[in-house]
Protein backbone atom coordinates (compact mmCIF):
# COMPACT_ATOMS: atom_id res chain seq x y z
CA UNK A 1 0.00 0.00 0.00
CA UNK A 2 1.48 3.36 -0.95
CA UNK A 3 1.55 6.05 1.68
CA UNK A 4 -1.18 8.69 1.43
CA UNK A 5 -0.57 11.79 3.57
CA UNK A 6 -4.23 12.85 3.33
CA UNK A 7 -5.35 9.45 4.57
CA UNK A 8 -2.80 9.59 7.39
CA UNK A 9 -4.00 13.03 8.47
CA UNK A 10 -7.62 11.83 8.36
CA UNK A 11 -6.64 9.00 10.71
CA UNK A 12 -4.76 11.40 13.00
CA UNK A 13 -7.77 13.72 13.19
CA UNK A 14 -10.55 11.16 13.49
CA UNK A 15 -9.53 7.73 14.79
CA UNK A 16 -9.98 6.85 18.47
CA UNK A 17 -7.21 8.10 20.78
CA UNK A 18 -9.06 7.62 24.06
CA UNK A 19 -7.65 6.12 27.24
CA UNK A 20 -9.16 5.31 30.59
CA UNK A 21 -8.59 7.77 33.46
CA UNK A 22 -4.94 7.49 34.55
CA UNK A 23 -4.31 5.41 31.42
CA UNK A 24 -2.29 7.68 29.11
CA UNK A 25 1.36 6.74 28.73
CA UNK A 26 3.90 8.98 27.00
CA UNK A 27 7.44 8.41 25.87
CA UNK A 28 10.13 10.43 24.17
CA UNK A 29 12.76 9.01 21.82
CA UNK A 30 13.14 11.83 19.28
CA UNK A 31 16.77 12.95 18.98
CA UNK A 32 17.89 10.38 21.58
CA UNK A 33 20.49 7.69 20.93
CA UNK A 34 18.35 4.84 22.30
CA UNK A 35 14.75 3.69 22.36
CA UNK A 36 14.87 2.97 26.10
CA UNK A 37 12.01 5.35 26.92
CA UNK A 38 9.75 3.70 24.33
CA UNK A 39 10.81 0.22 25.41
CA UNK A 40 10.06 1.08 29.04
CA UNK A 41 6.68 2.59 28.09
CA UNK A 42 5.72 -0.50 26.10
CA UNK A 43 6.76 -2.77 29.00
CA UNK A 44 4.65 -0.64 31.36
CA UNK A 45 1.62 -0.92 29.07
CA UNK A 46 2.13 -4.68 28.84
CA UNK A 47 1.93 -4.92 32.65
CA UNK A 48 -0.88 -2.36 33.04
CA UNK A 49 -3.71 -3.41 30.74
CA UNK A 50 -5.76 -0.22 31.31
CA UNK A 51 -2.89 1.92 30.01
CA UNK A 52 -2.02 2.88 26.43
CA UNK A 53 0.55 4.85 24.55
CA UNK A 54 -0.71 6.66 21.47
CA UNK A 55 0.72 3.75 19.47
CA UNK A 56 -1.66 1.37 21.27
CA UNK A 57 -4.82 3.32 20.38
CA UNK A 58 -6.77 2.59 17.18
CA UNK A 59 -5.38 5.86 15.75
CA UNK A 60 -1.77 5.00 16.54
CA UNK A 61 -2.11 1.43 15.35
CA UNK A 62 -3.53 2.61 12.02
CA UNK A 63 -0.71 5.15 11.58
CA UNK A 64 1.92 2.54 12.47
CA UNK A 65 0.38 0.13 9.94
CA UNK A 66 0.84 2.86 7.33
CA UNK A 67 4.50 2.87 8.35
CA UNK A 68 4.43 6.64 8.80
CA UNK A 69 7.65 6.61 10.80
CA UNK A 70 9.75 5.12 8.00
CA UNK A 71 8.19 6.38 4.80
CA UNK A 72 10.23 8.08 2.10
CA UNK A 73 7.14 9.00 0.06
CA UNK A 74 6.49 12.33 1.79
CA UNK A 75 8.51 15.02 3.46
CA UNK A 76 9.37 14.19 7.06
CA UNK A 77 7.71 17.46 8.16
CA UNK A 78 4.37 16.22 6.77
CA UNK A 79 4.70 12.98 8.73
CA UNK A 80 5.63 14.91 11.88
CA UNK A 81 2.50 17.02 11.44
CA UNK A 82 0.36 13.86 11.31
CA UNK A 83 1.82 12.57 14.57
CA UNK A 84 1.61 16.05 16.12
CA UNK A 85 -2.16 16.18 15.49
CA UNK A 86 -2.63 12.66 16.85
CA UNK A 87 -0.53 13.51 19.94
CA UNK A 88 -2.53 16.67 20.61
CA UNK A 89 -5.77 14.72 20.47
CA UNK A 90 -4.32 11.95 22.67
CA UNK A 91 -3.37 14.47 25.37
CA UNK A 92 -6.68 16.34 25.06
CA UNK A 93 -8.55 13.11 25.78
CA UNK A 94 -6.37 12.10 28.75
CA UNK A 95 -7.30 12.58 32.39
CA UNK A 96 -5.97 11.99 35.88
CA UNK A 97 -2.37 10.83 36.03
CA UNK A 98 -0.23 10.54 32.91
CA UNK A 99 2.68 8.14 33.03
CA UNK A 100 5.69 9.53 31.19
CA UNK A 101 8.94 7.88 30.12
CA UNK A 102 10.77 11.00 29.04
CA UNK A 103 14.27 10.83 30.51
CA UNK A 104 16.54 13.12 28.53
CA UNK A 105 13.70 14.41 26.33
CA UNK A 106 15.07 16.85 23.78
CA UNK A 107 13.37 20.25 23.59
CA UNK A 108 12.67 19.53 19.87
CA UNK A 109 10.86 16.27 20.72
CA UNK A 110 7.13 15.78 20.33
CA UNK A 111 6.90 15.47 24.10
CA UNK A 112 8.44 18.89 24.75
CA UNK A 113 7.12 20.78 21.74
CA UNK A 114 3.61 19.33 21.43
CA UNK A 115 2.59 17.25 24.43
CA UNK A 116 3.81 19.52 27.24
CA UNK A 117 1.78 22.52 25.99
CA UNK A 118 -1.24 20.24 25.52
CA UNK A 119 -0.82 18.85 29.05
CA UNK A 120 -0.74 22.37 30.46
CA UNK A 121 -4.00 23.21 28.65
CA UNK A 122 -5.78 20.04 29.79
CA UNK A 123 -7.32 20.68 33.21
CA UNK A 124 -8.35 17.01 33.48
CA UNK A 125 -4.67 15.96 33.72
CA UNK A 126 -3.62 16.50 37.32
CA UNK A 127 -0.33 14.62 37.68
CA UNK A 128 2.54 13.13 35.71
CA UNK A 129 4.13 10.07 37.27
CA UNK A 130 2.17 10.87 40.43
CA UNK A 131 3.67 14.37 40.73
CA UNK A 132 1.68 17.58 40.21
CA UNK A 133 1.99 18.27 36.48
CA UNK A 134 3.37 21.78 36.98
CA UNK A 135 5.98 20.55 39.44
CA UNK A 136 6.96 17.66 37.13
CA UNK A 137 7.29 19.93 34.10
CA UNK A 138 9.37 22.50 35.99
CA UNK A 139 12.06 19.96 36.83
Amino acid sequence: MSFDIKQAMDIALNEDVSTSPDGAVLYSVSYLKTTKNRDDAYAFVQKNKDCKTLDHTPCGKALCEMDTRRTNDVLPEAVKEVWKKASQRFIASASGNVTAFVDGADKRSTFCSVEVPAILKNNKIKTINGIDKFEFLNK
